[in-house]
């Protein structure tokens, strides 16, 4: 009797956290009034709602640098009464960073209080899905493109397992996204899977983790990302070009145009490291891809420099701005992250 008792009370404290994290979410006070219920509340409780914004880190590093912090930060402001989730495999369950870390990243993204971070742990992640078996067999060690690879099975598993909305750590939010069911064109017959959003379970992901694991090359750079969400489409779908800025729709998936995320494409990525007589308005993009992944030469964001990052920086991300680009005048580096 007394086990009973003391099992429906724990589901009653669970109960009563949510209910007060939920009405947090809604007082509009994302940096000030960190919930105390935060650190009681599951990676469950915290996704079951197919709300999340999804970030992931396949490196072992503890401290984000400046952009992955940016791109937290300004999702967490733009999607203020939604749960910014990051998941990071240098994490284990017994670690505990927050607002009093010595990693100065860690800091101040655990004061925001939509945000929370967990240990991205892919042996269970990938259980009852097509994913565990390729998982079980394959070669990390033996893999050139492990990081990536594995991040683009992990943000898979994730938005079939919770739903939500999947964002690479090099983009920058700056207006909610509209649409739920949705792929990011990188161009015209070609997606992306840097940025997507479905709800948990859809089976167009479950296609996508089949194709996985049977058309699996390692070799081959982007073949589990932007290559498998466009073959998947393309299967679905018969794409056309672009016309002006209009997005298409087929079998209930939104296929947004270019502009949505990649107003700036890789081949001109520079600009953003550029000072521009009229810094763009981006007025029809929801969200920024900096195409980090090209930035070989390590192009630092420069406190002063007037370019289009740092401009960027100072509108979406101001606290990443202030301690980590301000804060380190002079060593405000952009470094490059490796998962992109």
């Amino acid at each position: 009797m007394l086990k009973e008792i003391q099992l429906v009370l724990c589901f009653f404290f669970v109960f009563v956290f949510a209910i007060l994290y939920e009405l947090s979410l809604q007082s509009g006070c994302v940096f000030s009034c960190t919930p105390i219920t935060k650190r009681f509340l599951t990676q469950e409780d915290i996704m079951s709602q197919s709300r999340s914004i999804i970030f992931v880190e396949t490196t072992d590093r503890l401290e984000p640098p400046p952009l992955v912090s940016c791109s937290v930060e300004s999702a967490a402001r733009i999607y203020h009464d939604r749960p910014v989730v990051f998941f990071m495999k240098g994490l284990n369950n017994s670690t505990w960073l927050d607002s009093n870390s010595t990693y100065t990243a860690f800091s101040l993204l655990s004061a925001m209080k939509n945000v929370f971070i967990f240990p991205l742990q892919m042996e269970t992640l990938f259980q009852e899905t097509p994913l565990v078996s390729w998982y079980h067999k394959v070669n990390a060690t033996q893999e050139k493109h492990w990081v990536h690879i594995s991040s683009d099975a992990s943000r898979l598993a994730l938005i079939w397992k919770y739903g939500g909305i999947y964002m690479d750590t090099d983009v920058i939010s700056i207006r909610p996204i509209p649409v739920a069911n949705f792929l990011a064109a990188q161009a015209s017959q070609f997606s992306s899977n840097g940025i997507f959003g479905f709800p948990h379970h859809h089976w167009f992901i479950w296609d996508c983790m089949k194709d996985f694991v049977q058309n699996y090359n390692g070799h081959i750079w982007g073949n589990q990302g932007p290559f498998l969400m466009t073959r998947r489409l393309r299967a679905l779908c018969n794409l056309t070009n672009f016309h002006n800025v209009e997005d298409q729709s087929c079998q209930n998936i939104s296929f947004l145009h270019p502009q949505r995320f990649y107003p700036i494409p890789y081949p001109a990525w520079r600009q953003y490291y550029e000072v521009w007589d009229t810094n763009p308005d981006f007025n029809d993009s929801y969200a920024l891809h900096l195409w980090n992944f090209m930035n070989k030469e390590h192009k630092p964001v420069v406190a002063g420099s007037n370019i289009l990052v740092e401009n960027l920086y100072k509108t979406y991300c101001p606290t990443t701005y202030k301690d980590l680009i301000q804060g380190t005048e002079g060593s405000g580096h952009m470094q490059q992250n490796k998962t992109e």
